[in-house]
């Protein structure tokens, strides 16, 4: 049976492309490995394996329509989670909290040994940030 070896990219619809950056290029300090001129951005979130790295990839969404940020779209990806060394956790929860951005803390209801807090990127995606206690 082939098996699935890991996680390549999610890729997220983005309104504003530049609020998308300072959130995850930023704040989360991902590394843009897309040319400058490509409309879509990836970004390294992890190593990956194999020569392929676990990304994250912001595409411009096409649908003008919505007046955001006042019409929150529905949200259709429950929530992403990135894992973290347990000495990055406390920055990262106070570098959003410095940012104006809300912290909601959490439980994981699997693995134990883990903390777990909750922020919202520009578009309305529920990210979450686990690491081990």
């Amino acid at each position: 049976m082939t098996r699935v070896a890991g996680l390549a990219e999610i890729v997220l619809w983005v309104r504003d492309m530049d609020a998308a950056l300072r959130f995850y290029r930023d704040l989360f300090g991902l590394e843009v490995i897309s040319p400058p001129d490509f409309p879509n951005k990836f970004l390294r979130a992890g190593e990956g394996g194999a020569g392929v790295p676990e990304m994250i990839v912001l595409v411009p969404h096409p649908d003008r329509s919505v007046d955001f940020p006042r019409e929150k779209p529905k949200r259709v990806l429950h929530h992403l989670a990135f894992r973290v060394e347990g000495a990055a956790y406390d920055d990262l929860q106070r570098q959003f909290t410095a940012a104006g951005i809300e912290v909601r803390s959490g439980i994981h209801p699997v693995l134990k040994g883990v903390r777990t807090f909750y922020v919202d990127d520009p578009d309305g995606n529920e990210v979450e940030v686990i690491a081990p206690v």
